[in-house]
C-alpha cells in the first residue's frame, strides 16, 4: 500500500469524528437529555483518559522493565511535563478567560459604551469546554495517527489498517463527547463552527499518520498523549461540575457506565489488532 493510500485512509479514520457532531444542532433539549448528554461524554472520556495514559506509560513500563533507566527519566519527565501543561495549563487559561469575561461587562465610563459592547462577543462557558474537549482529543488523536504511520513505516500493513478501522470507530464516539456541552446547554452551534470542531478534533488523525511515516519517536509519542490526558482530564472535572448541579444522580450515573462501556466497545477493534 502506497503511502498516499496509508495518508487517505488515516484522514477517513480522523473526520469519522463528524458522525458524532450533528449532535450538537438539538433543538431545546429536556433536562434530563442534557444531563444524559453530559453524563455520557463523562463516561466516554473517563475511558480516553484511562486509554491516552496507558498508551503514554506503555514505553516507561517497558524500560523499567530492562532498568534502562535513561529511557525512564525521559519518558516519564515528559509525560510529567504533559501532564502538568495540558492540566494546570487549563486551569490558568481559564482562569484567565473568566477575568477577561468580568473585564468586559464592566462600564467604561460614564456616557460611554461598555467594554462588552465595543469588544467581540466572547464565547460562552459551553463554547469553551467544547473547544478544550475538541483540542484535547485532536492531541490524543495525533498520538494515534503517529500509531497507523508508525506501523506502515515498519512494513505492518494489516495493523496500520486495522488501526484506522479502529480509530476510526472510536473518533465516531469522541465526536458526541465535543459537542456534549453545547447540547446539554441547549447551545446549537453553527456547520461552521462544527466544522471547525471538527478540524481540531480529527484533523491531527490525519497530520499523525503523515509524520508518523517519517518519524518514528516514543518521546514524541509520551509528549502528545501527556497533554492530551492533562486536558481532557481538566475536561472530566469541569463536566462533573456540571452535572452535580443537575441533581439526577441516578440518570448520571447510568449514563456515565454507558459512556465508558462505549468507549470500551469502540475499542475493542483497536485491542484485537494489538495495538
Amino acid at each position: 500500500m502506497s503511502s498516499a493510500n496509508i495518508a487517505l485512509l488515516g484522514a477517513i479514520a480522523g473526520f469519522t469524528i463528524y458522525l458524532g457532531l450533528p449532535i450538537g444542532r438539538l433543538r431545546t433539549p429536556t433536562p434530563r437529555l442534557r444531563a444524559g448528554l453530559n453524563a455520557v461524554a463523562i463516561g466516554i472520556l473517563i475511558f480516553l483518559v484511562w486509554d491516552v495514559l496507558t498508551h503514554a506509560w506503555e514505553p516507561i513500563d517497558g524500560a523499567l522493565s530492562k532498568h534502562d533507566w535513561g529511557t525512564v527519566v525521559s519518558g516519564g519527565t515528559t509525560l510529567a511535563a504533559g501532564l502538568a501543561i495540558g492540566l494546570a495549563g487549563l486551569v490558568h487559561y481559564d482562569g484567565w478567560i473568566a477575568r477577561r469575561r468580568v473585564a468586559q461587562s464592566q462600564p467604561a465610563g460614564p456616557g460611554a459604551a461598555s467594554t462588552a459592547e465595543l469588544a467581540p462577543k466572547t464565547r460562552s462557558q459551553a463554547g469553551s469546554l467544547a473547544l478544550m474537549i475538541a483540542t484535547g482529543i485532536g492531541l490524543h488523536n495525533f498520538a494515534e495517527g503517529l500509531a497507523i504511520g508508525n506501523s506502515a513505516a515498519q512494513g505492518e500493513l494489516s495493523l496500520a489498517v486495522l488501526l484506522i478501522i479502529g480509530f476510526g470507530l472510536h473518533n465516531a464516539t469522541e465526536g458526541f463527547g465535543i459537542v456534549a456541552p453545547l447540547a446539554a446547554e441547549g447551545e446549537r452551534p453553527s456547520w461552521l463552527t462544527l466544522l471547525w470542531l471538527g478540524l481540531i478534533g480529527g484533523g491531527p488523525t490525519f497530520l499523525g499518520t503523515l509524520v508518523g511515516q517519517h518519524l518514528v519517536n516514543d518521546t514524541l509519542s509520551i509528549a502528545f498523549l501527556g497533554l492530551a490526558a492533562g486536558s481532557i482530564l481538566y475536561v472530566v472535572i469541569e463536566l462533573l461540575a456540571v452535572a452535580r448541579k443537575t441533581g439526577l444522580k441516578t440518570l448520571t450515573t447510568w449514563c456515565i457506565l454507558l459512556g465508558l462501556l462505549l468507549g470500551f466497545a469502540t475499542d475493542a477493534v483497536v485491542t484485537a489488532a494489538g495495538a
